[in-house]
């Protein structure tokens, strides 16, 4: 008798499947729009400051 708490193990396994393959279909769109340039960097650099023999530079108040 099922409780219906359980899964079959064929279930799992192409629950499983299924995981695996969204996840590489995902990761192939994210190659493909990089290689056809359709990505884009969206950091705006406010937190990059110019550095000084590797210190980093702080600007003067006027």
């Amino acid at each position: 008798m099922r409780t219906g708490g359980e899964n079959p193990p064929n279930q799992v396994k192409a629950s499983a499947a299924m995981t695996v393959l969204l996840f590489l279909l995902f990761l192939l769109l994210l190659v493909g729009s990089s290689a056809l340039g359709l990505t884009a960097d969206t950091r705006d650099s406010a937190d990059w400051k110019p550095t000084d023999g590797g210190r980093r530079w702080h600007s003067r108040p006027c």
